[in-house]
């Protein structure tokens, strides 16, 4: 039996960067969407509890599918295993640029305004 695959999914939501791992990942039938679904979170083998992981683990808890705007995706590699997950916040010093949201001034090829 082949191994199943895990992937890290890096992407913006509210101001911070997010970083988990997923066994499952593909493009949505919702258009301009990826879904993720079952996620992987560190085992309890360690004392130290990190605040990050607790975070993400609560927010993701009883989440069977998470659809995630394309736009929002900064990076999604397969890897050897899972690592830690994080949460970052952005700093002003930080160059992550992100698709404008509504109010842009954008005519549709052959469209009118």
């Amino acid at each position: 039996m082949a191994k199943q695959p895990t992937y890290r999914v890096v992407f913006y939501n509210q101001g911070q960067i997010y970083e988990v791992y997923a066994r499952q990942i593909f493009q949505s039938d919702l258009y301009g969407f990826i879904e993720v679904e079952e996620f992987v979170f560190g085992e309890r083998t360690q004392l130290v509890v990190d605040p990050a992981e607790e975070k993400l683990k609560s927010e993701f808890n009883g989440v069977t599918r998470s659809y995630i705007p394309m736009h929002s995706v900064v990076r999604i590699d397969e890897v050897e295993r899972e690592g830690q997950v994080k949460v970052s916040d952005i700093k002003s010093s930080d160059k992550v640029a992100q698709f404008p949201f509504g109010g842009a001034n954008v005519t549709p090829p052959g469209g009118k305004s």
